[in-house]
């Protein structure tokens, strides 16, 4: 019986952390909202334990906040949290791109290409919680071409906590644009990677417009 405990934990924990995360960065959740254990187990029908291991993971992912005396809450970003985040990410993607650029062979831009086409279908469906996983894939991939496993440990805490932003700004460029145009701007940076130089994809990164619409 012990065993069997043992195994089925882990499943939970993912299983909880899935279905949480899914709700924050869909919106079902907003930025602030108070997060309580014993709702939280009631509503998903499970233990604290694995509910307090996804919170722990969620907060690692700079997508939930642990408040002195005052519980749990989904992390709110502000204006300047939200420049200082994007301003790095854009110094770790450079550096990214250069170091890529500066290895004897050209990268391999599979993953890159792989998350465009899940964020177009994604788009083409209307599914912005997809979508803005894609989107944050897309990122990561970028950053995984300069082939440095350090750069891309300090780059992913930083695209973790602007999911948030990202579903922000998701949502928002839904009220103003057409998906179509956050699928382009993207395939532009695509195009210009694929163009094997660097000088062309730190143009595409500098005009692609990441903190559109973000407040």
């Amino acid at each position: 019986m012990e065993l069997g405990g043992a195994l089925e934990s882990p499943s939970l924990v993912e299983l909880t952390l899935h279905r949480l995360r899914h709700e924050i960065l869909s919106g079902a959740l907003a930025p602030g909202e108070r997060l309580v254990e014993e709702h939280l187990t009631q509503r998903f029908g499970t233990s604290r334990a694995p509910l307090r291991e996804a919170l722990r993971q969620l907060a690692q992912e700079g997508l939930i906040e642990h408040l002195p005396r005052r519980g749990v809450r989904v992390a709110e970003l502000s204006a300047a949290d939200a420049d200082e985040l994007f301003a790095l990410r854009e110094v770790l993607e450079r550096h990214a791109v250069e170091a890529a650029f500066a290895r004897p062979q050209a990268p391999s831009l599979a993953g890159v290409s792989a998350a465009w086409q899940r964020m177009a279908e994604a788009a083409r469906t209307g599914d912005a919680f997809a979508e803005n996983n894609a989107h944050q894939r897309f990122h990561v991939e970028v950053v995984a071409l300069a082939g440095q496993r350090h750069l891309l440990m300090a780059f992913e805490p930083v695209i973790f906590k602007l999911q948030l932003l990202m579903a922000t700004n998701l949502r928002l460029e839904a009220e103003h644009r057409e998906a179509a145009e956050g699928v382009e701007r993207h395939r532009r940076l695509l195009d210009a990677l694929a163009a094997a130089g660097a000088a062309t994809a730190l143009d595409a990164l500098a005009s692609h417009g990441a903190r559109t619409y973000i407040g």
